[in-house]
């Protein structure tokens, strides 16, 4: 059941389908359901995180070996497109739709290679629906994406520089078209910030709601947004109403310093010290809370890690991801951890592969890598051991007031739970602060 909670579709991929002539004919293969067999093909195309970029090499050098020429794209190739293209013979970089057309033609004409840039789309007369159909049947959660561009800037994070720092967005009729012609009831809004930022934006999700509610358009859903939705009583009673199970908010740190080395200037204008009332809003709507948290910041200590372990325990935070501060490529973080010379893994590509939030990839300052790998078991021990465990569970039962929602807080708590344990440190490091093994 771990993937089934935790794991979502590769939605570029349907869309890359969708932009593809209707003269082709289209295969999407899913490794998120095991490893692939090289496949008869006339053209193959790829998309990865920097985690799995390796083996997106791998199948491409693969594929190239038989004659199949390949076309990479994803957020990675897109951050570092040389590097892709020693692999690949031919890179996508940015959006792909705009550029598809352009790919296949040239395929066509044998001309294709090199690097494509994909135009920033407008998509507010954006109409294309990605190919669903193609995607493994499986999946729990299907996704939408109804914006794309982030005017921040954090500094462990490449959206702005890989979607721009304009905030698009489709229509909310366009978006209510779609959401009726998915029949899955389970949905994720991908949207890096489903509320968006400006007085326009709240005012697009408020139509999206109120469309959603009027229409009948049944779905539990859940979507990412910035510290300051519990600001907008309207937003979350609205968004309530239409079926919104939780909230993924990005609370990151506790610690106001580094908030500020993260350029997290939301955060830093909502205060720390109110980070419970945020929790607080949200559950008064019946609405949960997956709270983001990083480690491995500069200049944590083991009493950091104790005042956070007991902040989210004390906080009504329902589920809580924990991850390893991660530089990742196109990033203010990596630039300056590279200029630094503080990357303790750089034989690229091969070490991309630590990359994936749960490694500690470089040296901080002012502690060791064993504290960070110890903060993180400790904090999660406090998490999921008794009493604690059975006391966060009641607590949004309690709070969120609904049976399913309830149910997947639970079931993303098991998800965590098992991930944590699953994971390279958790039997290798302590989980306390006293120098012994757990």
């Amino acid at each position: 059941m771990l993937s089934k909670f935790s794991l979502f579709p590769p939605l570029s991929l349907a869309y890359v389908a969708a932009v593809t002539p209707d003269s082709w004919e289209v295969k999407i293969v899913d490794e998120n359901f095991g490893p692939s067999n090289v496949e008869e093909a006339d053209l193959v195309g790829i998309t990865a995180f920097t985690s799995n970029i390796g083996r997106a090499y791998q199948l491409a050098s693969l594929y190239r070996e038989k004659g199949i020429p390949v076309v990479l794209g994803g957020i990675h190739a897109s951050m570092l497109s040389e590097e892709a293209l020693q692999y690949t013979d031919a890179v996508v970089k940015g959006e792909v739709e705009g550029i598809w057309g352009k790919v296949v033609e040239d395929f066509e004409a044998n001309r294709m290679g090199g690097i494509y840039q994909g135009p920033v789309l407008d998509l507010s007369t954006f109409e294309v629906l990605p190919r669903r159909d193609l995607l493994h049947p499986e999946y729990l959660w299907n996704s939408i994406q109804t914006s794309r561009g982030c005017p921040f800037d954090c500094s462990f994070c490449s959206v702005s520089r890989y979607m721009g720092k304009a905030y698009r967005q489709r229509t909310a009729s366009s978006v209510l078209r779609e959401l009726a012609a998915i029949p899955s009831p389970y949905l994720f809004f991908l949207d890096d910030n489903l509320i968006g930022y400006s007085l326009e934006s709240r005012k697009r999700a408020i139509q999206i709601f109120r469309g959603m509610i009027d229409s009948g358009i049944q779905k539990t859903w859940w979507m990412q947004a910035s510290i300051n939705v519990a600001d907008d009583p309207e937003v979350l009673k609205l968004a309530s109403q239409a079926g919104c199970a939780y909230v993924f908010i990005g609370f990151e740190t506790t610690d106001a310093d580094s908030l500020k080395g993260m350029h997290k200037g939301v955060n830093l204008r909502t205060g720390v010290q109110n980070y419970r009332t945020v929790v607080r809003r949200l559950h008064e709507h019946g609405i949960g809370v997956l709270g983001a948290f990083i480690v491995g910041n500069d200049h944590e200590s083991p009493r950091y890690y104790e005042d956070l372990a007991h902040f989210i325990l004390q906080s009504g935070i329902d589920m809580v991801q924990i991850s390893i501060l991660t530089p990742l490529p196109g990033t203010a973080l990596m630039e300056q951890l590279q200029r630094e010379g503080r990357l303790l893994y750089s034989d690229f590509p091969r070490d991309w592969e630590k990359f994936r939030f749960s490694y500690l990839t470089h040296r901080p300052e002012g502690i060791d890598p064993e504290t960070v790998y110890t903060a993180d078991n400790y904090i999660k021990k406090r998490l999921y051991s008794f009493p604690s465990y059975p006391a966060r569970l009641f607590r949004s039962f309690f709070w969120i007031r609904d049976p399913k929602r309830s149910f997947i807080v639970y079931k993303l708590n098991d998800a965590l739970k098992r991930s944590w344990e699953n994971s390279h440190y958790r039997w290798k490091y302590p989980d306390h602060f006293g120098g012994t093994s757990p």
